[in-house]
């Protein structure tokens, strides 16, 4: 299981009662497909929104190695609501990293999430494997500095409850010749968008992560934060996002699994085979599932730690990876996710069949646990990724 988040830092914001409640509600947000607004309404009390925005700038100061603690927690306790809760981290991860680097593009996205504002990703769009790198989405100049945008985006989590949208898309009007990606940010209350009711998923289902149709979605110029060219960028903000959007995902579903390891662990204890009399935790077999599956967690978290520590350290110049960050994390990513899938998979074989009904904690986690696969970056993107490390781009 995960190291003790509070062996590594005495900083926690959620407190085990809150926990405590927002497990209790999972269940129930599962079964009815509803959205988890109580407890992003108990999460934004607690501070828990400005988790990562620098305390100068209003929020708790936590590090990226100190936030992935606690979304393993969140998810241990609720997966939909971390997974929702992560995309607005996401964000203020990106930020902090610019921060953190002499770059203030994002600092005024630092202070609103510190008063109270929700921030959502709108970057997903059905069939782009581009990901950050092109977009469907048309952007078009306002002639004022700004941009409508006109696309339909995907898996947008936490739609009900995002009051800032991060979004991007393609300009080819301005310079034909030369497109660019525009990274921008629109509001709730100036409307231009449709979210469709189409969230009816086998997993992750209170996330409400529901697509979003942009349709004249304005970004006035001061919250158009980059016009880039299309592909391979190292652009800070790119690399924030990249990073924060990777190790923050990893911590997710990691924590998914710490907790389907538990419960498997007190499960095993108290059940008992009628052949042998004794409990299925002295069963050899179901012994090496369970060391099987720790010993997978124990290797995740410590890559977590190091790749989140090393982001940690990077702007004083110890940890520089460059170009390589896209690896580290992407791979980091997929690596999680499927351990993740991997060591549910055991806590289930080693439960018995209670667990094949919805009412099952670990039934749930099973389902939720699945979503990893189509995050980016998927199996089939890092592996490409690191292919073109290794070994230069496929010859055409």
């Amino acid at each position: 299981m995960a190291a003790d988040p509070a062996s590594l830092t005495d900083r926690r914001l959620l407190s085990d009662d809150l926990l405590a409640t927002v497990r209790g509600r999972a269940a129930i947000h599962d079964r009815e497909n509803s959205f988890f607004a109580d407890d992003l309404a108990d999460l934004a009390g607690s501070g828990y929104l400005g988790a990562m925005v620098p305390s100068p700038l209003g929020g708790a100061g936590l590090t990226l190695r100190e936030a992935v603690h606690e979304q393993s927690r969140l998810a241990g306790a609720a997966p939909a609501t971390a997974l929702a809760v992560n995309m607005h981290h996401v964000w203020v991860g990106a930020a902090r990293y610019l921060h953190e680097r002499g770059d203030d593009t994002l600092d005024w996205l630092l202070t609103e999430a510190a008063a109270g504002e929700v921030f959502g990703f709108g970057y997903s769009e059905a069939g782009n494997d581009l990901v950050l790198l092109g977009s469907r989405t048309e952007a078009r100049p306002d002639g004022a500095g700004g941009f409508t945008f006109h696309g339909r985006k995907i898996f947008t989590s936490n739609s009900p409850g995002w009051t800032r949208l991060g979004v991007m898309g393609l300009d080819s009007t301005t310079d034909p010749d030369d497109p660019r990606i525009v990274h921008a940010f629109i509001t709730r209350d100036a409307g231009g968008f449709e979210i469709l009711d189409d969230w009816d998923t086998l997993g992750m289902r209170a996330s409400q992560s529901c697509t979003t149709v942009l349709d004249g979605a304005h970004a006035p110029a001061e919250r158009v934060m980059r016009r880039i060219a299309p592909g391979p960028s190292l652009d800070p903000y790119v690399l924030g996002i990249f990073t924060s959007f990777e190790v923050l995902l990893a911590s997710v579903y990691t924590g998914i699994a710490d907790r389907a390891l538990a419960l498997a662990v007190e499960t095993v204890g108290r059940r008992t085979s009628m052949k042998s009399g004794t409990t299925y935790s002295q069963d050899p077999d179901i012994r090496r599932r369970i060391a099987s599956a720790a010993l997978a967690m124990d290797g995740v978290w410590l890559q977590i730690d190091q790749v989140a520590g090393e982001i940690d350290s990077e702007p004083d110049g110890r940890a520089d990876r460059g170009a390589g960050w896209f690896r580290a994390t992407a791979g980091l990513k997929v690596r999680a996710t499927e351990t993740a899938r991997y060591v549910v998979d055991e806590a289930i074989r080693c439960s018995g069949g209670s667990t094949y009904f919805n009412r099952s904690e670990l039934g749930r986690l099973y389902r939720d646990v699945l979503a990893g696969i189509f995050h980016p970056s998927d199996d089939e993107s890092a592996h490409a990724l690191v292919a073109q490390s290794l070994l230069g781009p496929v010859e055409a």
